[in-house]
């Protein structure tokens, strides 16, 4: 099997918070992508963003991370990626995240596993027997690894491989994070297109959702205590982050697993990550000492961001 290749972090770059920020100002221009619109089981729609067709070729499904979309530095980047090697590739938008308010009450969350029972399937059908691989990334990396491990052999019907990127995987710890320290300044950043999305919900819905307590949240403990938790079927925000953990799943996956983590992830605190005496001997865990939160920013200043594609895809390559 040959060497993944080794993260060469940006020596500019002093740290994980800064790995994390400068992707956003990196520009990268963005392939052609043509958006399909999806409708859900349940009366509400997803949207994907597709590279265009390649026949006979492998798909890579990307997983966005919190308030994430097809514009994301690392959706941006994998799907470059994808488009140089003629590979297929789509991003897949979490409700209410491609730019337009979704249907229903409900949004997305941490734990919805259930999206990908029926989304899967809809479309693994269409690529005519070709590999099929997915990558979850923060949020997204949680929702695959948890779904992977409540199918244990099943998902290998679906998926050839997988690699979930910076998640979570034991939601509380990141949830407590968030609220701390200089990791506020992230909270705050999510918290700006949150609340107004939950708050026109709460107008389109009313009596469904508390107005009021919404519009004083100032952490994200407290958004998923009044919004998340309650609208998704769960007591508050402790109870939402306990049992959509995909962490105690790890040890029932069956399918080829990447678990790419970075030791100074602000967001994903390195004692909450899973050890080995945690996992099944299909998941394979790469825990870098640099990388930031979905960072990874090689070379000169502005940086490069095609580690982490050329990582998840040589993963990928030589079949977990």
């Amino acid at each position: 099997m040959s060497t993944p290749p080794p993260y060469r972090p940006a020596p500019w770059l002093p740290g994980g918070h800064a790995q994390t920020i400068w992707p956003r100002f990196i520009p990268q221009a963005m392939p052609a992508l043509t958006r399909e619109r999806i409708d859900t089981p349940d009366g509400d729609f997803v949207d994907i963003d597709w590279l265009p067709r390649q026949a006979g070729q492998p798909l890579v499904l990307l997983f966005h991370g919190l308030e994430g979309s097809s514009g994301s530095h690392y959706a941006r980047s994998t799907m470059h990626a994808l488009a140089a090697r003629g590979w297929n590739g789509a991003v897949v938008h979490a409700r209410g995240c491609s730019g337009e308010p979704n249907r229903l009450l409900r949004a997305y969350h941490s734990g919805d596993s259930a999206e990908l029972d029926w989304l899967l399937p809809r479309i693994v059908s269409r690529n005519e027997g070709r590999a099929v691989f997915a990558i979850g990334v923060s949020l997204g990396g949680n929702v695959l690894c948890k779904w992977l491990g409540e199918q244990g052999q099943a998902a290998s019907k679906w998926l050839a491989a997988a690699a979930a990127v910076c998640a979570p995987v034991e939601l509380g710890a990141a949830g407590r994070a968030l609220d701390q320290g200089f990791n506020r300044v992230y909270a705050q950043y999510f918290l700006r297109s949150m609340k107004p999305r939950a708050m026109e919900k709460a107008a389109r819905f009313p009596g469904q959702i508390d107005a009021a307590a919404l519009a004083a949240c100032a952490s994200i403990r407290g958004f998923d205590d009044v919004y998340t938790s309650r609208v998704h079927g769960f007591r508050d925000a402790e109870d939402y982050w306990t049992r959509c953990a995909s962490k105690p799943l790890l040890k029932a996956v069956r399918t080829p697993l990447l678990l790419l983590q970075a030791l100074n992830d602000p967001m994903v605190p390195a004692w909450s990550l899973a050890t080995p005496d945690q996992l099944s001997p299909d998941v394979r865990p790469d825990y870098t000492v640099q990388g930031g939160h979905v960072g990874y920013v090689s070379g000169a200043p502005k940086g490069r961001l095609d580690w982490l594609p050329e990582r998840v895809l040589h993963f990928f390559d030589t079949g977990g």
